[in-house]
């Protein structure tokens, strides 16, 4: 029987060398009456240890409260708990409200920046973001037009604002900001309009930049020491950012990183994915297009990075590589080991070392991925850490203005950005995930600064031959990379997932129901219809010594694009808008956090 060494938010039993860490807000993560960080803490668990609603009485949960966020579009992310405070945002504009909790949810201050609406045809995939960031008694917010603004907690007041790119040249944002030590952990979004990806310190208190690590380029850009820094356990080498692409196509060679972030603080390493390399037609960037659809392990102080490892090498169907890495300490193969675990979007789930880089794990999470016979696993062979790319689903192999047809997963992927969850009790991870296969057809396109940087036309479909919907929500081993139990959906689960210590998993879904199932057996145990679409991720926290679950629901994101942006074409949306239209028989836009509790 496998053991578990208690991770959690409990990381916060540090040792004497981690005592630079962000203390404050480890205390904040270890509490499990406050939601303090949108992963739920540093390892990206999202796991509460907060037990009043069980398996046995979550059937009984109503609706203690609701709350309008006077936005439509889709809502991602979820609301903050620190103290008696809830901290709400939005999408564009990205409002953000502190709630008083013990006054009947009165709004103590509201943040509305004042952004030009320019931005919004620039943001790929709906007008989203995930959410604002607290540490050291404020609130870190970054803006869709790129700006990180610094807000005192109590009073809502500007503290410092950092502008960290150019909506002019496509860069937006989407994300949520990482707090760790002294500095906040920035991405940037834009991959479809050629933009190079890069992340970005900033000290907490000033706003100063700290240090940039771009995702291709030379060395000194990247932040990678070419004898120090290594690839499946050798060193990357000289130039490893410019020697894979042709010319100067690196300098648009996308690897946004809009993704999720982690930290280790005994590591002391901050974990994400970068993603797509620009463009989406793979015959004008031919190589392996590093560092594109890569993991990254960096130093937090410096940037520096320890390890990287590729997942899809010279990308073919836009197989974003940055969802969310969680970290657990768990026994493999007779031995505790520090591990990471990373459900891509190419539809292979990797479980690897996160103190080396080394791959442990690497087996679909959907059985119907064909694009790809597998990951070599033979450290001895020249091609170890590679996936066997199938000829027939082969974009590049089949050329320019060639349909590929039934390429599975479609580009959104196995799963997008929707967080799973963890729980140490079961060892078992909670799995949002699509169902989707595509046809795709790259083309020739040339780059300008600010427009759109795709080449490829994309249809999406139910995956064929199986239950005929768009999604599946699982429970997945990473130690042995097997699903445990698979609860089919209608349409693709682009909620974040949270599990309990009451031994329930919550998740929504695009018809806008709040799910409540075993995490033993996925048996449903509650659901309830929010007013709109979920794709926001489920939170909890405690008031008043009451256990509270909340969610986010406003129909958007990729999935809900053509609802969203009022989308009819179906090769709109980058695809997504045919293969979700039957979306619109059952929600409709909204914008609402949905509070749940049990009666008194």
């Amino acid at each position: 029987m496998k053991k578990l060494l208690a991770f959690t938010s409990g990381i916060a039993l540090i040792s004497a060398g981690m005592a630079s860490a962000n203390e404050d807000l480890m205390t904040l993560m270890d509490d499990p009456n406050q939601w303090a960080i949108q992963t739920g803490d540093y390892a990206n668990q999202r796991y509460s240890e907060l037990d009043q609603i069980t398996a046995e009485n979550v059937g009984d949960l109503q609706v203690a409260w609701t709350f309008s966020t006077g936005v439509l579009r889709g809502h991602e992310g979820s609301p903050l708990v620190v103290g008696d405070t809830m901290y709400l945002h939005t999408p564009f504009p990205n409002i953000v409200y502190a709630l008083d909790l013990s006054d009947d949810g009165r709004i103590k201050w509201k943040y509305e920046p004042k952004q030009d609406t320019d931005v919004i045809p620039v943001m790929c995939c709906d007008t989203v973001n995930r959410g604002v960031a607290y540490a050291n008694g404020k609130i870190f917010l970054h803006q869709a037009d790129t700006k990180v603004v610094a807000l005192d907690a109590e009073s809502g007041e500007v503290l410092w604002e950092a502008v960290n790119g150019d909506p002019a040249k496509g860069e937006t944002n989407t994300a949520t900001v990482l707090p760790v030590k002294d500095k906040i952990i920035v991405g940037i979004s834009g991959g479809e309009f050629g933009v190079r990806g890069h992340v970005t310190a900033y000290n907490m208190e000033t706003g100063e930049q700290e240090w940039r690590a771009w995702s291709m380029g030379p060395d000194s850009d990247i932040l990678m020491d070419p004898e120090k820094t290594t690839h499946l356990g050798k060193p990357v080498g000289a130039d490893s950012g410019t020697n894979t692409w042709e010319g100067d196509q690196w300098m648009i060679g996308g690897g946004t990183t809009w993704g999720w972030y982690s930290y280790d603080p005994e590591a002391d390493l901050i974990y994400y994915g970068t993603g797509n390399p620009s463009t989406w037609n793979p015959a004008q960037r031919p190589g392996d297009n590093r560092w594109s659809m890569t993991i990254m392990a960096r130093d937090p102080d410096d940037g520096m990075a320890k390890w990287v490892y590729q997942m899809t090498p010279h990308d073919e169907w836009d197989y974003d590589g940055i969802n969310e890495m969680i970290l657990t300490d768990q026994e493999m193969d007779g031995e505790m080991r520090k591990l990471l675990t990373h459900f891509d979007r190419n539809g292979l789930a990797y479980t690897m070392d996160r103190v080396t880089g080394e791959l442990l794990v690497a087996e679909k999470f959907d059985p119907v991925v064909n694009w790809t016979t597998g990951v070599d696993m033979d450290p001895a062979s020249e091609t170890y850490g590679r996936p066997a790319v199938v000829a027939e689903y082969s974009t590049a192999q089949n050329g320019e203005d060639v349909n590929s047809t039934g390429i599975c997963p479609a580009a959104l992927g196995t799963k997008d950005q929707q967080p799973a969850a963890y729980s140490p009790k079961t060892e078992m991870f909670y799995v949002p995930t699509n169902h989707v296969c595509m046809d795709y057809e790259p083309f020739r396109v040339s780059y300008t600064a600010g427009q759109p940087y795709v080449g490829a036309t994309l249809s999406m479909y139910p995956a064929p031959e199986s239950h005929g919907g768009m999604g599946n929500f699982i429970a997945w081993d990473n130690i042995s990379g097997e699903i445990k139990w698979s609860i089919p959906e209608q349409f693709s689960v682009w909620s974040g997932a949270l599990a309990t210590a009451g031994d329930v998993v919550f998740y929504g879904t695009l018809e806008g129901y709040l799910k409540a199932v075993s995490a033993e057996t996925g048996e449903e145990l509650y659901r309830f219809k929010t007013p709109s679409g979920i794709i926001g991720n489920v939170m909890t926290y405690t008031h008043e010594e009451k256990q509270y679950i909340g969610i986010l629901s406003g129909v958007g994101g990729w999935a809900g694009i053509g609802l969203a942006a009022g989308l009819t074409n179906p090769n709109d949306g980058l695809g997504a808008v045919g293969g979700y239209a039957a979306l619109s028989d059952y929600t409709n836009l909204g914008g609402q956090l949905t509070v749940f509790a049990l009666p008194d």
